[in-house]
């Protein structure tokens, strides 16, 4: 069996983990199987079914990244079962691919999964370029979520495998047949438009924009339901503007859930005004779900994947997210899923190629 060690900070129900768990689901597990290094104590979501499902889970506690890049050093010297390395970290991968190089890990695999590491100012520039070059040095393999995930941090997509953040798409579509009263299940307060946003409380996923157009449907007297799904540092201050707002009968704060798309079946749509984004899953399930989602410019145009249901808007005029919300087109889910899985968003097939990459690596 291939045991292969992905690089991760926290496995919690984020976008890059939430995709390399329905790898792991899919995966042919008598053949690889997932470890996983990372670096905190505390528990993450999706820890208990990692172990279920075979993996294993070795935090790493460090003051700062050289220290961390010491003792991944030391780690993997001391396991030589792991022979490929799969770092999903962004930038920080850096570190991590330098650390399996120096420990002789002859497969050490970069893997983006965003455009942006969001952050700006002279050392934070010099840092970017210093880790992009390392990136595209240290992999012997390269892997994005997207076209623009991968020019974001090996300046191109050449030598890249382009792996789609894909799910199940027969039984995204047996849940959008069923569960279109399901928010009804869990609040009976439930009144007029349903919208919905998924996705960390941070503040590259822009929760105050979102507010401010549940602030704006109220002042019109606009009957709606405003689902906002995630943890993450700024739930006090979404709290706060909740209740300068006004917005309590109206706005809900759900945390963490594990019936996702339940909930965005449930919906008639979701907002996404990110800053930036690479191509985030939750399209992907809002796709196959036959969700209407409203989002930001700033998001790449390949997320869009032409079943007529994701809507850019600029960032700067909250009245054109509004009127948006007045068009309902029909959904044809028989459709969306045909197309979905035309253009590679079906995780059993995706699983399958994944193997296959491991088996190769595993050959040389």
């Amino acid at each position: 069996m291939i045991r292969v060690l992905h690089i991760v900070g926290k496995m919690n129900r984020a976008g890059a983990e939430t995709m390399l768990m329905n790898l792991f689901r899919n995966i042919d597990r008598t053949l690889v199987q997932f470890d996983f290094i990372t670096f905190t104590q505390e528990k993450g979501d999706y820890d208990d079914e990692i172990h279920e499902l075979g993996g294993r889970i070795f935090p790493i506690l460090a003051k700062n990244p050289i220290e961390r890049m010491f003792k991944l050093t030391s780690f993997l010297r001391q396991h030589s079962e792991y022979r490929i390395v799969h770092a999903h970290m962004l930038l920080s991968n850096a570190f991590h691919l330098l650390a399996a190089k120096r420990a002789g890990i002859q497969h050490r695999i970069s893997h983006s999964h965003n455009t942006s590491n969001g952050k700006f100012g002279v050392m934070a520039n010099l840092y970017e370029r210093v880790a992009i070059y390392l990136n595209k040095t240290l992999s012997t393999q390269k892997i994005a979520c997207g076209i623009e995930a991968a020019e974001y941090l090996f300046g191109t997509t050449e030598s890249v495998w382009l792996l789609n953040n894909s799910i199940d798409l027969q039984q995204y579509s047996q849940i959008a047949k069923k569960n279109k009263n399901y928010w009804k299940s869990f609040n009976q307060n439930i009144q007029g438009l349903k919208i919905i946003q998924v996705g960390r409380l941070s503040e590259v996923k822009n929760h105050r924009f979102s507010l401010e157009i549940a602030k704006k449907l109220k002042e019109q007297g606009v009957s709606f339901t405003f689902l906002i799904v995630g943890h993450g540092p700024l739930e006090n201050c979404i709290r706060r503007i909740i209740q300068d707002y006004d917005l309590d009968k109206n706005v809900y704060l759900l945390g963490v859930r594990e019936d996702i798309p339940n909930l965005m079946a449930g919906a008639d749509v979701m907002l996404m005004p990110s800053l930036h984004e690479g191509f985030p899953v939750v399209l992907v399930e809002s796709q196959a779900i036959g969700l209407k989602s409203i989002i930001s410019s700033k998001i790449s145009k390949e997320v869009d994947l032409g079943v007529n249901l994701i809507y850019f808007k600029e960032l700067n005029d909250i009245e054109t997210w509004i009127e948006e919300f007045k068009d309902r087109n029909p959904v044809n889910l028989d459709c969306n899923i045909e197309v979905l899985s035309k253009y590679g968003f079906d995780i059993k097939k995706n699983a399958v190629q994944l193997l296959n990459f491991y088996k190769n690596m595993d050959r040389i």
